[in-house]
């Protein structure tokens, strides 16, 4: 533990303004795919899984390049600044998100959120950047890991108790990431930042200054295409983001469609019922985003642990080990109908993530240089960019194709000639096939599951996440560091 003591204050606020900022981002985040393509009369919007893949692929993506350009400006400007803008922007859009309904009114709020997130990344990874050491950074990366998933737990936890209360999960979050705003009073720049001035000449030169800072982010954007090594690392750890992220666009759909999940609620039912009352949807149902939330929870439990057995490896060394063991635990999420199956391999999953997830931005980390660690932060958040397009696709028309009951079902009713009237929300038209066919909703479910096979789908994340293990492999075989 005396390595606790090496880190700077600075440090430990920047993991607390991250711990909150994180329970807001999840609160609504966890929720967001079912949110968007669940029945209406459960509190979704019912867009179709393409439509979905498009704003939470599309939108997300755009989070995470604008980081790129973000990352510089904060290290012009003044990380203190550039944070309460950002939550300025981040409560704002938390409030005005449930007043809209529509495909494009929803995506455009998403972006404007996402420039919130934007603002508030590049900043809070440079200050953990520069309050640790080389001694003291493997640990430290690990607890700035743990916050983020001691936030990632509890948001979803606090937002599902009003699940199908949209304007609630929304307004909550609001009031979390607000609480950043006190923390702000005690956060410290953690090292030297250009000012602008504002009157006169110096205003000018201030106008100047900004046209020449982004005038030096592109040119930066455009080095990365020179250096061969640092492009193939980006586009490589793209494709373990790609992987990663259907945790949260396809495995709570998943979950909520083909997953029979009774045994959790019997078991928390009998022993401890104050979950299976509220964190159940219905009698014999939990939460699809408590289950997947199991996520969050194993990393605050095995973080440290996990991130001490890996602090002398090499940074990809890790990255190697914990994207491949990933790839093997998100592929078998999709494999079975059994819950008790499912948080089996999220473990696993998570086991993977907490080893090679945080090496990543320890990697970047210790190759930026001591005055632009924002920057070369910002583009630590390219391969997220393209992950996120990435999985928007898989997520979107490849799981529509392959896996969405919903659209498995219409293809049923049509083939077996059934005539559905019009208006029906997702759920009363399913129940509506199964009176018609003489099934229960559980028995068409299992018939589909046999007859469609909507599981194959992991063989397309498996295939994705090996590769990129395989690739990283080779890399790290190439360019020792």
């Amino acid at each position: 533990m005396s390595i606790v003591s090496k880190y700077p204050r600075t440090f430990w606020v920047a993991n607390t303004i991250e711990l909150f900022e994180r329970w807001a981002w999840y609160g609504f985040f966890m929720l967001f795919a079912n949110y968007l393509t669940g029945s209406s009369d459960l509190g979704g919007l019912e867009f179709s899984q393409s439509q979905k893949g498009v704003i939470m692929g599309v939108g997300t993506g755009i989070l995470y390049f604008l980081p790129v350009l973000t990352g510089a400006i904060a290290d012009r400007y003044g990380y203190r600044k550039i944070l309460a803008l950002a939550f300025v922007i981040y409560a704002s859009a938390f409030v005005l998100f449930p007043q809209v309904s529509s495909f494009t009114a929803v995506f455009i709020m998403y972006i404007y959120l996402a420039l919130g997130a934007a603002l508030f990344k590049p900043v809070i990874s440079a200050t953990v950047a520069k309050t640790v050491t080389k001694e003291t950074s493997s640990i430290g990366f690990g607890i700035f890991y743990m916050m983020v998933n001691i936030g990632a737990f509890f948001g979803p936890m606090l937002t599902l108790l009003f699940n199908g209360q949209s304007r609630m999960i929304f307004y909550i979050s609001a009031g979390i990431i607000s609480i950043n705003f006190v923390l702000l009073l005690f956060y410290r720049e953690p090292g030297p930042a250009r000012k602008v001035q504002g009157h006169g000449a110096d205003r000018r030169a201030g106008e100047h200054s900004l046209f020449h800072t982004f005038g030096e982010i592109f040119r930066n954007m455009a080095s990365i295409f020179k250096d061969l090594k640092f492009l193939v690392f980006l586009l490589i750890v793209a494709g373990f983001w790609t992987m990663y992220n259907q945790l949260f666009f396809t495995l709570p759909v998943f979950i909520v469609q083909w997953v029979d999940t009774g045994a959790l609620y019997h078991f928390f039912d009998m022993h401890i019922p104050f979950i299976s009352a509220r964190y159940s949807p219905a009698p014999g149902v939990m939460d699809a985003e408590f289950v997947t939330n199991m996520d969050a929870l194993y990393i605050i439990l095995l973080q440290i642990a996990v991130s001490a057995i890996v602090m002398r490896w090499k940074p990809l060394r890790s990255m190697v080990t914990g994207f491949l063991i990933c790839s093997v635990g998100m592929a078998l999420t999709l494999v079975s109908q059994n819950v008790l199956f499912t948080m089996v391999a999220i473990l696993i999953f998570a086991l993977g993530e907490m080893a090679g997830s945080p090496k990543i931005t320890e990697y970047i980390g210790r190759i930026a240089p001591a005055d632009r660690k924002a920057l070369y932060m910002g583009y630590s958040f390219i391969p997220v960019f393209l992950g996120n397009v990435f999985a928007g696709i898989l997520s979107g028309n490849v799981y529509q194709a392959m896996s969405d009951k919903v659209a498995l079902t219409k293809n049923y009713a049509l083939e077996n000639g059934l005539q559905i009237v019009d208006g029906l929300t997702s759920n009363e038209y399913f129940n509506e096939v199964a009176r018609q066919v003489n099934m229960s909703p559980q028995e068409l479910t299992d018939y589909l599951w046999d007859a469609c096979n909507p599981s194959a789908m992991w063989v397309v994340l498996l295939s994705i996440g090996v590769a990129a293990s395989l690739c990283l492999f080779i890399y790290d075989r190439m360019n020792r560091d």
